[in-house]
């Protein structure tokens, strides 16, 4: 552990601050419909798809018809990429002349991509001609333009005389046109730019200087790339994903990468502090939430710099943890990657989780079970909000207060709606789990024994729940077993609780506002935010605890009295 690299980690954060406070009002007034400078180049083409689609984007819907439209779209865009995946040796853009792709890969791969999870049961340069990674690229710009705009819709139930919730093709289009395609096009160019091919040129055979061949696998990364971490995406274009050079070829490709998938969802916190007028409030949950990721962080950098004590003693190896690292990122490189990457549900892995040391390897775990730290582009903000709901309810209770949340009362349905919000994503983890290891099926997957197998299940069906995509690795996620089981919670994880987040925003919008009291429990205080902290650990160490004790506690008080197994 370098003060060195933690100085990087820490300008880079800093950075990421700097950058999310004007991205955050820019954000708002995109949604607001305030004159920005894309204005000329982006209004008439708006107005020209909502025309040639028949949709009038001036009509104001409520949280039904927000929610059905949601469906509706993810539905269709999930037919289209599962008919181009079923019928892809039959179609165009197939250089390598790949054959069909497995049934139940579809069907997780879809489902994957379709509610931006991006979770890979496949390897993708040995499975996907080039018209099926761009069917997958555009999931990687409308689904968490999709996730982004529900948030958008939740948090407009906040705003006081609003009589709906927008309009969700106005807003999914907005969020298309003036934020992710023109960032994404700049951050691909600044990826060329750092050695990031981009071609759709197919395989080239190399020839070896000991005489025999090679085939490399070619692709368009670079956009494929820009997308993939700006929208929280995380699917590889390769098998190995950001430790592929040509993914991720450096240090400056691997700032630029950290950069983006932490950019919007910080933002996000910044436009929901324009949404309530109450710039404090969002400096309040960026700080505490911001603590608790830096504390993760210093948690995994010095688990993975101690390195492992049975090598040390075993084979006279000293110094860090290198095992499923890349010595382009070192140590520091790799575990603010690590953390990013959880933090924020993108997926992406510049370093084998697998390989991480235990202590190292519960830190992107917890994260993933947490789902508040930062999050995904829209699921981040939303789970936020939900524990506000819940942490408002508690402390109002204690100290006798009426619940009240940025002027709205918080009531019975409100707060039942956030608590079954909250109990979906442990209980399918929870349960996909223990299907797992009670199972003939799910037991055959695990290729690890012992501690470190239950760890890898754990990581799978958590990273499915939170939408966020990386693995541990070690485990048959390509059975039929994984595939499906894997695929149903990604959907669960994905609609259930935004549905119930969205149907919260519509009753929230009938309410009046009520003016500020001596009665009113204040939020916009670190106080308060430290509890809202505390609620969140205490619910995540309340659910997650025991099966964490079985996985990755075990395993590190295992390593540390010199077991091996």
């Amino acid at each position: 552990m370098t003060w060195q690299g933690l100085l990087g980690d820490a300008l880079l954060l800093v950075v990421v601050t700097l950058a999310a406070v004007p991205v955050g009002r820019y954000m708002y007034n995109v949604f607001e419909g305030d004159r920005s400078l894309l204005d000329r180049v982006m209004g008439p083409l708006e107005r020209g798809i909502f025309r040639l689609a028949g949709i009038d984007e001036s009509q104001g819907m409520d949280w039904r018809s927000y929610a059905i439209a949601f469906l509706l779209s993810n539905l269709a865009m999930a037919v289209v990429v599962y008919l181009i995946l079923m019928f892809q040796q039959d179609l165009p853009f197939n250089p390598a002349r790949l054959g069909p792709v497995a049934p139940t890969t579809i069907f997780n791969t879809v489902a994957s991509f379709v509610t931006n999870t991006n979770w890979q049961v496949y390897s993708p340069e040995q499975t996907l001609s080039n018209l099926s990674e761009f069917a997958l690229q555009f999931l990687q710009f409308a689904t968490p333009a999709a996730g982004l705009v529900v948030a958008i819709a939740f948090v407009r139930g906040f705003v006081a005389g609003r009589r709906d919730l927008g309009n969700y093709y106005r807003d999914l289009v907005r969020a298309l046109t003036r934020i992710f395609l023109p960032i994404a096009f700049i951050a691909a160019i600044a990826l060329i730019a750092t050695g990031v091919p981009d071609t759709l040129s197919g395989s080239v055979i190399a020839h070896t200087i000991t005489g025999a061949t090679q085939t490399i696998a070619r692709a368009p990364a670079a956009g494929f790339e820009a997308i993939k971490q700006l929208g929280t995406n995380g699917g590889g274009i390769f098998n190995v994903n950001s430790a592929h050079p040509f993914e991720n070829p450096g240090p400056l490709s691997n700032l630029i990468e950290e950069f983006l998938m932490a950019l919007l969802p910080t933002s996000l916190v910044f436009t929901f502090g324009h949404y309530i007028k109450n710039r404090r409030q969002a400096w309040i949950i960026f700080g505490v939430t911001m603590s608790l990721m830096v504390v993760l962080l210093l948690v995994i950098y010095s688990a993975e710099a101690a390195g492992n004590p049975l090598v040390h003693r075993l084979l006279g190896v000293a110094g860090p943890n290198w095992e499923g690292k890349d010595t382009r990122f070192g140590i520091s490189g790799s575990s603010l990657f690590t953390t990013l990457t959880t933090a924020y549900t993108t997926g992406a892995v510049n370093t084998m989780h697998d390989s991480l040391t235990p202590l190292g390897g519960l830190v992107p775990l917890f994260e993933m079970m947490l789902n508040t730290v930062f999050g995904g582009k829209g699921a981040g903000l939303l789970n936020i909000l939900m524990f506000f709901i819940i942490s408002v309810f508690v402390t109002g209770l204690m100290v006798g207060r009426t619940p009240e949340l940025f002027g709205k009362k918080i009531e019975v349905r409100e707060v039942t709606a956030a608590a079954a919000a909250m109990l979906v994503h442990p209980f399918i983890i929870l349960a996909a789990t223990a299907l797992a290891l009670s199972t003939a099926a799910g037991r055959a997957g695990i290729f690890n024994p012992g501690f470190h197998g239950i760890s890898e299940v754990v990581y799978a069906y958590a990273s499915s729940a939170a939408n966020n995509g990386s693995a541990f690795a070690g485990l048959g996620a390509s059975s039929p077993f994984y595939a499906i089981s894997t695929g149903i919670v990604i959907l669960l994880g994905r609609y259930l609780s935004m549905l119930l987040l969205l149907y919260i925003a519509g009753s929230l919008l009938a309410k009046k506002t009520v003016p500020a009291s001596t009665g009113t429990l204040r939020t916009d205080t670190w106080t308060f935010g430290w509890i809202y902290l505390g609620i969140v650990l205490i619910v995540g160490a309340l659910t997650f605890f025991p099966v964490l004790a079985l996985g990755p506690i075990a395993e590190q008080l295992a390593m540390l009295a010199g077991r091996v197994f």
